[in-house]
Protein backbone atom coordinates (compact mmCIF):
# COMPACT_ATOMS: atom_id res chain seq x y z
CA UNK A 1 0.00 0.00 0.00
CA UNK A 2 1.14 3.71 -0.82
CA UNK A 3 -0.45 6.19 -0.23
CA UNK A 4 -0.67 8.73 -2.98
CA UNK A 5 -0.37 12.41 -3.58
CA UNK A 6 -4.24 12.87 -3.92
CA UNK A 7 -4.61 11.30 -0.23
CA UNK A 8 -1.73 13.27 1.50
CA UNK A 9 -2.72 16.45 0.25
CA UNK A 10 -6.67 15.70 1.06
CA UNK A 11 -5.31 15.30 4.63
CA UNK A 12 -3.58 18.52 4.79
CA UNK A 13 -6.48 20.08 3.50
CA UNK A 14 -8.63 19.13 6.33
CA UNK A 15 -6.45 19.83 8.29
CA UNK A 16 -5.59 23.06 7.51
CA UNK A 17 -9.65 23.87 7.32
CA UNK A 18 -9.89 22.57 10.91
CA UNK A 19 -6.93 24.73 11.69
CA UNK A 20 -8.53 27.80 10.71
CA UNK A 21 -12.01 27.21 11.07
CA UNK A 22 -12.90 29.84 12.59
CA UNK A 23 -11.88 32.26 9.96
CA UNK A 24 -15.28 31.13 8.55
CA UNK A 25 -15.20 29.89 5.12
CA UNK A 26 -11.17 29.87 3.47
CA UNK A 27 -10.74 30.07 0.03
CA UNK A 28 -8.89 27.04 -2.06
CA UNK A 29 -6.06 29.88 -3.22
CA UNK A 30 -5.52 30.58 0.57
CA UNK A 31 -5.16 27.00 1.04
CA UNK A 32 -2.91 26.03 -1.74
CA UNK A 33 -0.62 28.85 -0.68
CA UNK A 34 -0.31 28.26 2.97
CA UNK A 35 0.01 24.26 1.93
CA UNK A 36 2.39 24.67 -1.04
CA UNK A 37 0.25 22.86 -3.37
CA UNK A 38 -0.66 23.65 -6.80
CA UNK A 39 -4.20 25.35 -6.62
CA UNK A 40 -5.37 23.63 -9.26
CA UNK A 41 -4.49 20.39 -8.47
CA UNK A 42 -6.48 21.02 -5.21
CA UNK A 43 -9.50 21.28 -7.16
CA UNK A 44 -9.95 17.90 -7.55
CA UNK A 45 -9.40 17.07 -4.23
CA UNK A 46 -11.97 19.54 -2.94
CA UNK A 47 -14.36 18.01 -5.39
CA UNK A 48 -13.82 14.84 -4.06
CA UNK A 49 -14.48 16.38 -0.58
CA UNK A 50 -17.74 18.20 -0.87
CA UNK A 51 -19.29 15.09 -3.25
CA UNK A 52 -18.39 13.18 -0.44
CA UNK A 53 -20.32 16.00 2.25
CA UNK A 54 -16.30 16.45 3.97
CA UNK A 55 -16.33 20.01 3.48
CA UNK A 56 -19.13 22.81 1.79
CA UNK A 57 -18.08 25.40 0.08
CA UNK A 58 -19.70 28.70 -1.30
CA UNK A 59 -18.68 30.39 -4.70
CA UNK A 60 -17.61 33.73 -5.75
CA UNK A 61 -16.36 36.66 -3.62
CA UNK A 62 -16.37 35.60 0.22
CA UNK A 63 -16.77 32.47 -0.74
CA UNK A 64 -14.36 29.32 0.13
CA UNK A 65 -14.61 26.21 1.64
CA UNK A 66 -15.02 24.71 5.99
CA UNK A 67 -15.63 21.20 7.21
CA UNK A 68 -19.15 20.09 7.98
CA UNK A 69 -18.19 18.49 10.82
CA UNK A 70 -15.65 19.10 14.11
CA UNK A 71 -12.64 18.06 13.57
CA UNK A 72 -12.70 14.76 15.84
CA UNK A 73 -15.51 13.61 13.52
CA UNK A 74 -13.24 13.29 10.42
CA UNK A 75 -10.97 9.91 10.68
CA UNK A 76 -7.86 9.78 8.69
CA UNK A 77 -9.18 6.27 7.37
CA UNK A 78 -12.54 8.00 5.75
CA UNK A 79 -10.08 10.63 3.75
CA UNK A 80 -7.67 7.72 2.46
CA UNK A 81 -10.46 5.57 1.75
CA UNK A 82 -12.19 8.44 -0.46
CA UNK A 83 -8.80 9.21 -1.98
CA UNK A 84 -7.34 6.18 -2.65
CA UNK A 85 -8.60 3.40 -4.76
CA UNK A 86 -8.13 0.44 -2.10
CA UNK A 87 -6.11 0.77 1.55
CA UNK A 88 -5.95 -3.03 0.93
CA UNK A 89 -2.20 -4.70 1.29
CA UNK A 90 -2.97 -7.33 -1.59
CA UNK A 91 -5.57 -7.42 -4.62
CA UNK A 92 -7.32 -10.10 -3.28
CA UNK A 93 -8.67 -7.83 -0.29
CA UNK A 94 -9.81 -4.93 -2.17
CA UNK A 95 -13.21 -3.83 -2.22
CA UNK A 96 -15.19 -5.48 -4.63
CA UNK A 97 -12.65 -7.79 -5.76
CA UNK A 98 -13.37 -11.46 -7.29
CA UNK A 99 -12.90 -14.13 -5.04
CA UNK A 100 -9.57 -15.74 -5.64
CA UNK A 101 -9.38 -19.45 -6.42
CA UNK A 102 -6.82 -20.20 -4.48
CA UNK A 103 -8.19 -19.01 -1.33
CA UNK A 104 -8.85 -21.84 0.39
CA UNK A 105 -5.24 -23.31 -0.04
CA UNK A 106 -3.47 -19.88 0.60
CA UNK A 107 -1.26 -20.21 3.39
CA UNK A 108 -0.84 -16.55 3.66
CA UNK A 109 -4.44 -15.34 3.22
CA UNK A 110 -4.47 -15.05 7.16
CA UNK A 111 -1.33 -12.91 7.04
CA UNK A 112 -2.93 -10.29 4.69
CA UNK A 113 -6.05 -10.23 6.68
CA UNK A 114 -4.33 -9.75 10.06
CA UNK A 115 -2.55 -6.50 8.34
CA UNK A 116 -5.56 -5.10 6.60
CA UNK A 117 -7.26 -4.88 9.99
CA UNK A 118 -4.12 -3.70 11.26
CA UNK A 119 -4.09 -0.40 9.27
CA UNK A 120 -7.84 0.26 9.07
CA UNK A 121 -7.77 -0.25 12.87
CA UNK A 122 -4.81 2.35 12.93
CA UNK A 123 -6.06 5.14 10.51
CA UNK A 124 -9.87 4.53 11.87
CA UNK A 125 -8.77 5.54 15.05
CA UNK A 126 -6.71 8.58 14.54
CA UNK A 127 -8.97 11.59 13.97
CA UNK A 128 -8.14 15.25 12.77
CA UNK A 129 -8.45 16.94 15.67
CA UNK A 130 -5.26 14.54 16.70
CA UNK A 131 -3.43 16.40 13.90
CA UNK A 132 -4.40 19.60 14.60
CA UNK A 133 -1.09 21.61 15.39
CA UNK A 134 -1.44 22.14 19.80
CA UNK A 135 -1.77 26.05 20.69
CA UNK A 136 1.39 27.57 21.27
CA UNK A 137 2.71 25.94 25.04
CA UNK A 138 2.53 28.80 28.04
CA UNK A 139 -0.10 30.98 26.23
CA UNK A 140 -3.02 28.82 28.01
CA UNK A 141 -2.51 30.56 31.18
CA UNK A 142 -5.65 32.01 32.58
CA UNK A 143 -6.11 34.10 36.28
Amino acid sequence: MLISTKGRYALRVIVDLAEHQAEGLIPLKVIAKRQEISEKYLESIIKLLVKARMVNGMRGKGGGYRLTKAPHQYTVGSILRLTEESLAPVACLEPGAASCPRMAACRTLSLWQGLDKVISDYLDNITIAELMRPDDAGNDYVI
